[in-house]
């Protein structure tokens, strides 16, 4: 009887939470969309929205007062079939890119004009890569679920100080607050700007899922609780998304490859300096979608 409860109790947590997910058909159909490929891909983004925030929130979290919502994300996941280690790929904002219907411009003017859908369809006209999945958060809720696991541990291999991200860290390994954490991977007072800003976007995400995963939060129900509420209330998915796909995403993510997406060298373009897309990177792209992996040889700033 007592097994009863706990399997009734833990099936109606998991409905619970999937009921709570913020969703929105960010994968819809459309003329020449690619067939399946091999494997699991996601499209995770990270926007600047301030709409979730008081002004108490923005002036705490150093965001500023825009409005509307950019990209400071772009991630591309692919977790190969069988037993491989999963592949994370950012996606330059600056990519150099054709905007279905609307030209070639920066990747990230894709999200501005068309929202996730636009960014979706883009990024598959790029790659070739059926995505199956779309998980998108902004500013709001950010700190919260990085403070909800305790923080996070990061090391850098500079000091950082940028007021207009709130950040001031000095070169070594820190343990991260939620604003910190939103700081440094909001920051591109690098000399490389969003190159290296994307560096550490996926340093921190790796950061998070070890953390997350591990038992000091797995094994700690206020944590853990506290981490699946911050993650649901900071999430956006597919309307075809549920709990248990961020799950297997979670565990797919503890030890990925890591890579930035391989272009050419900054040009100037008629949307302003951008990179633009080479025989590398669509051989990169072709690898992938094929579900081959990817020499060292094209991988960039790996990890």
């Amino acid at each position: 009887m007592l097994l009863l409860v706990f399997v009734l109790g833990s099936a109606g947590l998991l409905f619970y939470y999937d009921s709570r997910l913020d969703r929105i058909d960010a994968l819809p159909a459309y003329a020449g969309r690619p067939s399946d490929t091999p494997g699991t891909n996601w499209l995770i983004v990270g926007t600047d929205s301030r709409s979730d925030l008081s002004d108490a929130q923005r002036t705490n979290l150093s965001t500023g007062d825009a409005d509307g919502s950019r990209t400071d994300t772009i991630m591309l996941v692919h977790n190969p079939p069988g037993s491989g280690k999963a592949t994370v790929v950012s996606i330059p904002r600056d990519l150099f890119v054709e905007i279905p219907g609307h030209g070639s411009l920066k990747v990230n003017a894709s999200y501005n004009i068309g929202g996730p859908a636009l960014l979706v369809q883009t990024v598959e006209n790029l790659t070739g890569i059926h995505i199956d999945h779309y998980a998108e958060i902004g500013f709001g809720g950010f700190d919260t679920l990085v403070d909800a696991v305790g923080g996070v541990d990061m090391c850098i291999d500079q000091p950082l100080n940028d007021p207009k991200a709130g950040l001031k860290l000095a070169k070594g390994c820190h343990h991260l607050n939620g604003r910190q954490a939103l700081g440094l991977v909001r920051t591109r007072a690098f000399p490389r700007a969003d190159l290296e800003r994307v560096i550490n976007q996926r340093k921190f995400l790796a950061a998070l899922v070890s953390r997350a995963t591990s038992p000091a939060v797995l094994l700690n129900p206020f944590r853990l609780f506290g981490f699946i509420g911050g993650a649901i209330d900071s999430l956006t998915v597919d309307e075809r998304d549920h709990i248990w796909n961020l799950a297997s995403l979670m565990f797919a993510l503890r030890d990925p490859v890591t890579t930035t997406t391989p272009t050419g060298e900054s040009v100037y373009t008629d949307d302003g300096l951008a990179l633009p897309v080479t025989e590398t990177t669509e051989q990169f792209f072709g690898l992938l979608r094929a579900g081959q992996p990817i020499p060292d040889e094209l991988l960039v700033d790996a990890g």
